[in-house]
């Protein structure tokens, strides 16, 4: 199986899976607890039918969206990840170059392994920082100032993250920063010596966004540990209020899901927010952000900028989103599958497959512009 045979998501995900250690793909693939929340993020859509109009002259289409300021070619951007360079060597930068061409928003998270600094001056395009509320308040301010010395447009807040959800497929591997694993895990390495050689040839891994305020020198840390020991689960609406008046821009909140914080979210001053369980990663049981869509935008989506991620994987999942009122949607899993595969060629691939999947199928709903994509065109189960 190679790049070219990949033609949709599972397509990468297959390729992905034959190149990465166990442990890494796991960590990629997996989720919380018995990962329910995980499979009602993609299977939320087959609720929800598309009716169709024709003879509509859909020669021309325009994909093109604007949220929190920002003009984006596609109604899809990447959402921000963690360990981009475990999985391809290239990491952030194969991402944020395959967004670039394309024209949308790309974000640098917390635990990236590429400095913001680097990729905002190397990559002109839209860009967010995604941000972790540590139990040390210096670090958050520290970071705050540094993604505004940067250039970065938009301050994303991961609200839903407070402590880590319970990923059993990383404690059966051992799966840990630096590395830590347990026999199992270090025999699906062996396994995959190209991963192996990639790995130690190129430039040495690391958590710049962190490396100056955390000392992973004496030992692994797994993520759900960095999670439940650094991150602060006393973090109140008057924190985060507090962060959007330092910032003084475009100020967005990832994980929400309730209309009371939608509401809140409003009151504070945001200009965004994601409805998201984390990919299925956190709260296992939870609902998806399709799910929520709806009463979300009705009660807030005149006042603030509402977009979803989780469980996309057709452009019939954005334009399904897109009607029922969200701006934009957000990817992860869809484009780290493919960097996982084939680095910057894949990202490409799989973003230029969902912009032609998209513009399709914008054509066969009889609409030329996203505008004209409402909830007349749905039908829910």
């Amino acid at each position: 199986m190679r790049l070219k045979d990949c033609h949709n998501f599972h397509d990468f995900r297959a390729l992905a899976k034959r190149r990465l250690p166990g442990p890494i793909f796991n960590y990629i693939d997996g989720a919380a607890d018995d990962e329910v929340t995980l499979r009602r993020n993609a299977a939320s859509f087959e609720q929800c039918d598309l009716v169709p109009n024709v003879l509509r002259g859909v020669r021309d289409v325009d994909l093109s969206v604007t949220v929190m300021g920002q003009k984006l070619a596609l109604p899809v951007y990447c959402s921000p990840t963690a360990l981009q360079r475990l999985f391809h060597h290239r990491g952030e930068h194969a991402v944020a170059e395959a967004a670039s061409k394309f024209g949308t928003m790309f974000g640098v998270s917390s635990l990236g392994t590429v400095s913001l600094e680097e990729i905002r001056k190397t990559y002109s395009g839209p860009q967010v920082y995604q941000f972790y509320f540590h139990k040390d308040r210096g670090l958050n301010q520290a970071m705050m100032q540094r993604a505004k010395e940067a250039g970065v447009n938009i301050m994303m807040l991961t609200v839903d993250s407070i402590t880590g959800g319970n990923r059993e497929r990383d404690l059966r591997t051992g799966f840990s920063i630096p590395f830590k694993l347990n026999l199992a895990g270090l025999s699906q390495f062996a396994m995959k010596p190209a991963w192996g050689f990639n790995y130690v040839t190129h430039e040495r891994f690391q958590l710049p966004q962190l490396q100056e305020h955390v000392d992973m020198s004496g030992g692994a840390m797994s993520i759900g540990r960095y999670f439940t020991e650094m991150l602060d689960p006393a973090m109140t609406w008057t924190d985060v209020a507090d962060m959007v008046q330092r910032w003084d821009g475009q100020f967005c909140l990832k994980g929400i899901m309730s209309v009371e914080d939608a509401r809140r979210a409003v009151d504070i001053g945001c200009t965004g927010i994601v409805l998201s369980n984390h990919g299925g990663r956190q709260l296992d049981g939870s609902r998806s952000g399709f799910d929520q869509l709806a009463e979300i935008v009705d009660a807030v989506g005149d006042r603030i900028d509402v977009m979803m991620d989780g469980g996309i994987q057709r452009g019939t999942h954005v334009l399904k989103a897109l009607s029922l009122g969200a701006k934009a949607v957000g990817v992860g899993r869809y484009y780290l599958y493919p960097l996982a595969a084939a680095g910057q060629a894949g990202v490409e691939r799989a973003l230029g497959q969902l912009r032609t999947e998209i513009e399709r199928d914008m054509k066969l709903m009889g609409c030329t512009s996203v505008s004209q994509l409402t909830r007349e065109n749905l039908r829910f189960r």
